[in-house]
């Protein structure tokens, strides 16, 4: 799979992609390594360029999160929103049936997977601490890619799509600020 392409195709042409995407024969540990682990370090790596090295200015002083408490902070940041991606796909898993969809525990870690794409892409925008808010912005993408991502890969009516979206979507928030919580506290 060449990477750049499939970033460019579930950005740019999602509706046409998520067919694609779900005929695809994969594996957790190559979707892993061929995907995952490396559009994970761009919202990781940029936060890291961006608050250590960066950082912001609040009226006229800068403030910079220290170097060793920085590369932690992204170590941390990344192991986790790996390890959130995982959880998230064994929800979406355990929830298909309750929204007349199929489990199928590898179409559900393609869904979230493919589907954070946009949010994980957005994460560049933490290179320069005041454009942050943007990355959040490019997750309210991510929503999208995966409420028309569910009724293709995990065979759900598109009528129950938005409630399993809703759902998928609060518990990706709850993740978050899990996510957000221990990485803070780890710095």
């Amino acid at each position: 799979m060449d990477i750049v392409q499939r970033v460019k195709d579930i950005l740019l042409i999602p509706k046409q992609t998520w067919p694609v995407i779900e005929a695809e024969t994969t594996d957790t540990a190559t979707l892993y390594t061929q995907y995952l682990m490396i559009l994970a370090a761009i919202p990781a790596a940029a936060a890291f360029i961006g608050m250590s090295l960066i950082g912001v200015n609040v009226l006229g002083v800068s403030i910079r999160t220290p170097l060793v408490g920085g590369i932690v902070g992204m170590v941390v940041s990344y192991a986790l929103s790996l390890a959130m991606i995982y959880v998230l796909a064994l929800i979406a898993d355990a929830l298909a049936p309750t929204f007349g969809g199929q489990k199928n525990p590898i179409q559900a870690l393609k869904l979230v997977a493919y589907g954070s794409t946009a949010g994980m892409v957005g994460g560049i925008f933490s290179i320069i601490p005041t454009l942050a808010v943007l990355g959040v912005l490019t997750s309210l993408y991510s929503v999208y890619l995966l409420f028309i991502g569910i009724p293709v890969m995990m065979k759900a009516p598109q009528e129950k799509a938005l409630p399993y979206t809703a759902v998928l979507l609060v518990c990706g928030i709850v993740a978050s600020i899990i996510l957000g919580g221990i990485t803070a506290a780890l710095r």
